[in-house]
């Protein structure tokens, strides 16, 4: 057997089971895949294989194997098709849709952006090497979609990985947020660190020791008195930064199953309001967070350009909804 990851139980958890404490640690990882390793007898913790019942305690090392050699794992090149923006000979801008993982992980080995990269560039000396995470310098969420830049050389990746780090590039998203805003634009500026209750979400941390510094900007697109389309920039670029920025200050995006956008938040309580907004969550199976446009310097000419994506059918879908039924639940 071979290692394929560890997860160290946090200090002051609480004894939690195996099949849950895996669930909530590792990000892409389906309860299926778990359950099989678990049943295979290749999840162990201190050293033994352990059943999904078995209750992590604190600083228990939880060890998961693979019977494969790491080196047989490989992230294979796939065709499948890729919305393009943009392309010269050193970047590409890439429109993802919603659903498609970024980066392969656990569980997603294949039908990943990466793949996609992968077989789109296989003629790139970067892409042939096999790079886990080839040519991209940030990251969106499998549901959330919108834009990527990826460096399609060594020089470009460099310089985009500068620009990123230092946040000079700019990244805008549209959110669809539940409830009515006071102001017209603000600035949310609070911690992020792994939520210690549920290691899939990220929390604010008003402590400034804690967690990593997350400046979020918003400003109101359209009111819609239940919910509000807001456009947000990133000055950082954490993990959920927008979604958990927003469930702080107590307006999580729409239908957002992991921050609790996912319930009926605002409006009346009526049969017929209760239909319209599960009418809506079908429209729009997801958290409604687009990454509209992005603003960079080309890594190797050093022009200012800027990238736009249109929103997509299911969030273009859902605003229209919106305008044209919110009346009906006012009074």
């Amino acid at each position: 057997m071979y290692l394929y990851c560890e997860v160290v139980a946090d200090p002051g958890q609480s004894p939690l089971r195996l099949d849950r404490f895996l669930a909530d640690r590792l990000e892409n990882a389906s309860r299926s895949f778990i359950r099989q390793k678990i049943d295979e007898g290749l999840v162990w913790v201190n050293g033994r294989a352990c059943k999904a019942s078995y209750l992590v305690k604190p600083n228990e090392v939880v060890q998961i194997y693979q019977l494969q050699e790491p080196r047989a794992i490989e992230i294979a090149p796939e065709e499948i098709p890729l919305d393009i923006v943009y392309e010269d000979a050193d970047i590409l801008i890439v429109n993802k849709p919603a659903g498609m993982v970024v980066h392969p992980g656990h569980g997603h080995f294949s039908g990943t952006l990466v793949n996609a990269l992968l077989y789109y560039l296989r003629n790139e000396p970067l892409f042939q090497q096999g790079d886990f995470r080839p040519g991209l310098a940030h990251r969106i969420d499998k549901d959330t979609s919108g834009l990527l830049v990826v460096g399609k050389n060594e020089s470009a990746m460099a310089g985009l990985s500068v620009q990123f780090l230092q946040h000079t590039a700019h990244r805008t998203y549209l959110a669809l947020a539940w409830g009515q805003f006071k102001e017209c634009e603000g600035t949310v500026d609070a911690n992020l660190a792994r939520d210690p209750s549920d290691r899939q979400r990220m929390r604010v941390f008003l402590d400034s020791d804690v967690g990593k510094h997350a400046v979020t900007h918003w400003r109101v697109v359209k009111d819609f008195t239940l919910v509000t389309l807001l456009e947000c920039v990133l000055e950082t670029g954490r993990m959920h930064q927008i979604r958990a920025h927003l469930q702080y200050i107590k307006h999580p995006l729409f239908n957002d199953a992991r921050y609790g956008g996912d319930k009926v938040l605002r409006g009346v309580n009526t049969p017929e309001y209760h239909a319209f907004i599960r009418e809506a969550f079908a429209i729009c199976p997801r958290q409604a967070l687009h990454a509209r446009a992005i603003d960079l310097t080309h890594p190797i000419t050093h022009i200012p350009l800027h990238f736009e994506a249109p929103l997509p059918a299911d969030m273009q879908q859902l605003l229209t909804l919106w305008e044209e039924r919110v009346a009906t639940f006012l009074g």
